[in-house]
């Protein structure tokens, strides 16, 4: 990336834009919910956020322009790389993703898991398009380049800046529809921010990053919540044609004594599996309800079965075994 310093007194921020409803277009202004995402394009979200300049140089790019529920490891893979490239640029002092929100979650904490700098990335995104009243896409992008900005970001991992709150990529979770749409449990809220001041009040204290694949392509991992009366033929359905399986038991992680069969049946396959829960904010215990190492299970510590999902492809792209694949969810 050429030099770009407008004024030098500020940081450099790079903008990557993926589309979603932060770029979303509707018919008129009072529709907020049949929209085009990703419509937009990057340039007319900065052209609405008065005073941006204020804060940062802006370079801004557009890697894509879908909506995120159509996001595919490919596209992880990409902007993982693109974003690591940014972040190895001396002219580099932060970079901002903005993204839809459908699988925000899953994408910082992939970013979360790969990317080993501490130069700020925070994700930010809309819960309404940019050309509704009172559209929050706006605000949430002032915050979070104020956030991308701001040196006391440097060190915390991928942040997501959404309604006023600053939150860690691990344990991020999409919790309604409204414009605060996401937490990310007790442990994750870093801070808030308003306008240009940034306030922080925990620090992530998990390991990160150093899992970036090699490849173009990562181990299928499938995911199965558990229900009352979930037949066990579903655990084994769950796992046709994947490396792994993430299983959110109930409670503790807990498995019925056929769904035990079944997943006893995959381990013996080679299929690996991680014993998570369902239960929000909920931690799976290693070695405590049952025999984890024992039986050949994994557990997921208090990882949301989406993130548990994306560390089990990280892990058996890097070749571990279930001892490192532990390790995993131990630490990060």
């Amino acid at each position: 990336m050429p030099p770009w310093r407008i004024n030098m007194s500020l940081p450099n921020i790079a903008l990557v834009a993926t589309g979603g409803t932060i770029a979303g277009q509707a018919a008129s202004a009072g529709e907020a919910v049949k929209y085009q995402p990703g419509a937009l394009d990057v340039g007319v979200l900065l052209a609405a956020v008065p005073g941006v300049d204020a804060l940062a140089n802006l370079q801004a790019e557009q890697i894509f322009a879908i909506d995120s529920a159509h996001i595919t490891v490919a596209h992880w893979l990409q902007l993982a790389k693109r974003v690591e490239a940014l972040l190895a640029d001396d002219t580099v002092d932060g970079v901002l993703v903005l993204h839809g929100t459908d699988t925000m979650e899953e994408t910082a904490f992939f970013l979360q898991s790969v990317l080993s700098s501490d130069k700020p990335v925070v994700l930010t995104g809309a819960m309404r398009p940019a050309t509704a009243l009172s559209a929050d896409g706006p605000m949430n992008m002032l915050h979070a380049v104020s956030v991308a900005a701001n040196p006391a970001s440097r060190g915390k991992g991928v942040l997501v800046v959404f309604g006023d709150a600053i939150l860690s990529a691990r344990g991020l979770q999409k919790r309604d529809a409204v414009p605060a749409a996401f937490d990310a449990d007790r442990y994750g809220r870093l801070g808030m921010v308003a306008g240009a001041d940034v306030f922080y009040y925990q620090q992530p204290a998990r390991a990160r990053g150093g899992l970036m694949p090699t490849g173009d392509v990562l181990p299928a991992v499938n995911l199965l919540y558990a229900y009352a009366d979930m037949p066990a033929s579903l655990v084994l359905a769950a796992a046709e044609g994947a490396k792994g399986l993430v299983l959110a038991g109930l409670g503790n992680g807990n498995l019925r004594p056929d769904w035990l069969a079944a997943v006893s049946e995959l381990i013996a396959r080679g299929v690996k599996v991680v014993r998570a829960s369902r239960v929000p904010n909920g931690t799976v215990v290693h070695n405590r309800t049952y025999e984890d190492d024992a039986l050949g299970l994994l557990s997921g510590d208090n990882h949301t079965p989406p993130q548990a999902r994306v560390l089990l492809m990280l892990g058996i792209a890097a070749g571990l075994d279930n001892k490192g694949l532990q390790g995993l969810f131990d630490q990060r």
